[in-house]
């Protein structure tokens, strides 16, 4: 008896966890995250965007002489989808990386992108055929950071 109640629970728990996965399988994939950052430069500069459907989160600063301010601001559910109308993400596994020129340019751009499904990053992805909805993107962006912080 107790041996029949065990097998019966085991037998609904896999069935959730089957109806469960279904479900998931059927939403389109989302964006959940971006990130967005510049290293590099003789003085160490950096600064790093991390953008989640709630807010957007900047740090910017200099190694070299401790310089460092942040700025944090919640988004509206239609910012956040205006921010990330501008990535296809079909396109997003065909982007390539180029190699870090930091030697030569002193700065790396990344973009870290994460969906429901996948993550992805990408340095310096200028070359790519794909780059334009990075930089109508990074366009956008600007519209929203605060011009001192810059």
């Amino acid at each position: 008896m107790l041996f029949s109640i065990f097998l019966l629970l085991t037998l609904f728990s896999c069935n959730k966890e089957n109806s469960d996965k279904k479900l998931s399988s059927r939403k389109p994939e989302e964006i959940t995250f971006i990130g967005l950052s510049y290293v590099g430069g003789e003085q160490g500069n950096y600064r790093i965007i991390k953008i989640t459907k709630d807010s957007i989160h900047l740090e910017t600063g200099t190694n070299e002489v401790k310089k460092h301010k942040s700025w944090k601001k919640s988004i509206t559910p239609e910012t956040w989808k205006k921010l990330t109308s501008w990535f296809k993400i079909k396109d997003l596994s065909l982007v390539e990386s180029s190699p870090s020129i930091q030697s030569i340019d002193g700065i790396d751009e990344s973009f870290q992108i994460k969906t429901t499904k996948k993550s992805h990053v990408f340095v310096n992805a200028y070359n790519d055929v794909h780059y334009k909805q990075f930089e109508s993107f990074k366009n956008q962006l600007n519209t929203i950071l605060p011009q001192e912080i810059q």
